[in-house]
């Protein structure tokens, strides 16, 4: 598909995640060419259940030979975006569509900054870093956790005492299972 773009091309390629990080029957060697060429524009990857015959999660490629950003590609994680519609079905909202269109405006702007957890521009540095390895995740980290104003102390004291209640009464099944094995006769 990319010898048949033009000096000017551009393309949008849905893909299975694995395109992003696969090395077998010379993936990786072909991706790294990609990357060095300078192709790459934007990666998105999505969330799963998005098909209706599959529901396994792929990622858009977006790939153009006169980026405006030259040397340089965005990555975008959408993963948690989406609606559930049905049990087997999640559909993108208009907001979700909006929000990703814009990120990539604003890099193509130049103007859009980092957003942990959701979006980073890297260049050809930092993928190398990464053995040519495009999936986003690696790329902008995580979303920054929330405060919920409790003190760490006061959580760790907390959950230790929840942890040992949960080990107790895990002890006492442990010794009525091994009680009702023993008098039908498979105790141990």
């Amino acid at each position: 598909m990319i010898h048949h773009l033009s000096p000017k091309g551009k393309i949008g390629l849905v893909l299975a995640n694995g395109s992003l990080s696969s090395t077998t029957s010379g993936e990786g060697k072909i991706r790294q060419a990609i990357v060095e060429d300078d192709l790459v524009e934007c990666i998105v990857a999505l969330p799963t259940q998005l098909f209706y015959t599959t529901g396994i999660p792929v990622c858009l490629w977006f790939l153009n030979r006169n980026k405006t950003q030259k040397g340089k590609t965005l990555f975008i994680d959408a993963r948690e975006m989406g609606t559930m519609v049905s049990r087997k079905l999640r559909e993108l909202t208009q907001e979700d569509i909006e929000l990703i269109a814009d990120t990539f405006t604003k890099f193509e702007e130049g103007i859009l900054e980092d957003e942990k957890g959701f979006c980073k521009v890297s260049d050809l540095e930092e993928i190398k870093k990464h053995d040519y390895i495009l999936t986003p995740g690696r790329y902008v980290g995580f979303k920054p956790e929330e405060d919920d104003g409790i003190p760490f102390e006061e959580k760790m004291k907390t959950l230790t005492t929840e942890l040992d209640e949960l080990f107790k009464e895990s002890s006492e099944l442990e010794g009525k299972i091994r009680q009702s094995l023993k008098e039908i006769g498979f105790g141990f």
